[in-house]
């Protein structure tokens, strides 16, 4: 169990060894809702409601009811890690939407076993005690449309972010993100930026002279306060939906392209500054009652199982939905295959409309 607390905060002071680094709040590209994670997060361009405020607050300016709420609840890793997510938005006047998104990841009863072995070597286990790493954030979003301009929406997201490593330490961050959809033709665009001007994590670390002891005693960093930047990231999306037979079926492809500028990733367009990564969704639908969808993305390059040369993997998610009056229940099955290092994870998710506005 020693091991385990040691990995964790190993881990931490990791994160904190550098300025910029290039998976910097990881938990917030998760993702929210199981209509995007089934569609592979293919999603900027054709989210609507309570969910855009995650995935591209210009998008809630498409709901068409007074309040939005949403609800989801996952577990990772065989249930060793949980996330939970809450969202409202509500429409502010004709042109303008507000919302709020909170997010929780968290490992929550990590055995701490600094205090195991007093200072004459005993081991004694009722000095075993657990703590917390937990993730939290709050994104506050507003839309309006650009009444200037037919068709294009603009919104944007200021993000209160709260780490916690139960009492050893902890950051505050904050971010903003920016976006905005066109709509031209039927055809909708989108573009999304994420920290557009970095998000800062400033981290301080409340270590007894014991602790520190210990660590050097197994050959484990101190971890220093510093500040942990997130760089920029832009997603760009296009989505466009075909109806027929009486309009009673639906077919919804979207297909987006991730872009980070932090140097060199395992994506499929890779350069020194520069990477792109590919998200494909498709979302059948039937009465606009019923959905089907699946989603193509994550495609990487690593080592066989016999680590002699390299191929290609890639991850298909899957997922249904059901839309019933001011209810509408989402589910995901994701990481099919076991393509990435994520095990299998089923997602469901909730969205309540309520006030609902004559069209």
């Amino acid at each position: 169990m020693q091991k385990v607390f040691l990995i964790v905060f190993t881990f931490f002071s990791f994160i904190v060894s550098a300025q910029v680094r290039k998976y910097s709040n990881e938990f917030l590209n998760i993702g929210v809702g199981a209509r995007a994670l089934g569609m592979a997060n293919a999603n900027v361009a054709s989210v609507a409601g309570v969910n855009a405020g995650y995935w591209n607050p210009a998008g809630l300016l498409k709901q068409k009811n007074n309040l939005d709420v949403g609800l989801m609840h996952a577990e990772y890793f065989a249930g060793i890690a949980k996330y939970d997510y809450f969202g409202a938005s509500l429409k502010i006047d004709s042109v303008s939407t507000g919302g709020l998104s909170l997010l929780r990841f968290g490992v929550d009863n990590i055995p701490n076993t600094l205090d195991l072995v007093d200072a004459n070597g005993n081991i004694d286990y009722n000095r075993i005690t657990t703590f917390n790493a937990v993730d939290f954030a709050t994104l506050i979003s507003y839309a309006r449309k650009i009444q200037q301009l037919k068709g294009l929406d603009i919104g944007g997201n200021f993000k209160i972010i709260r780490r916690k490593l139960g009492s050893f330490g902890g950051a505050w961050g904050f971010g903003l993100d920016l976006g905005a959809n066109y709509e031209y033709k039927g055809f909708k665009f989108a573009a999304m930026g994420r920290d557009i001007t970095g998000t800062y994590n400033a981290w301080t670390y409340n270590l007894s002279e014991k602790d520190i002891a210990t660590l050097q005693s197994t050959g484990n960093e101190i971890p220093n306060s510093n500040v942990e930047i997130t760089t920029p990231k832009l997603i760009l999306g296009t989505a466009k939906e075909y109806r027929f037979y009486k309009n009673r079926f639906s077919v919804l492809t979207e297909i987006n392209a991730i872009n980070t500028f932090d140097g060199k990733r395992n994506t499929v367009v890779q350069t020194k500054t520069w990477s792109m990564e590919p998200a494909i969704g498709l979302e059948l639908g039937y009465r606009d009652l019923i959905y089907l969808r699946g989603g193509f993305g994550n495609i990487q390059k690593q080592l066989n199982p016999a680590a002699t040369q390299y191929i290609t993997t890639s991850q298909f998610n899957f997922g249904v939905g059901l839309n019933y009056k001011l209810f509408t229940l989402d589910y995901a099955l994701t990481d099919i295959g076991d393509r990435s290092i994520a095990l299998y994870s089923h997602i469901f998710s909730l969205k309540i409309s309520i006030d609902k506005m004559k069209k």
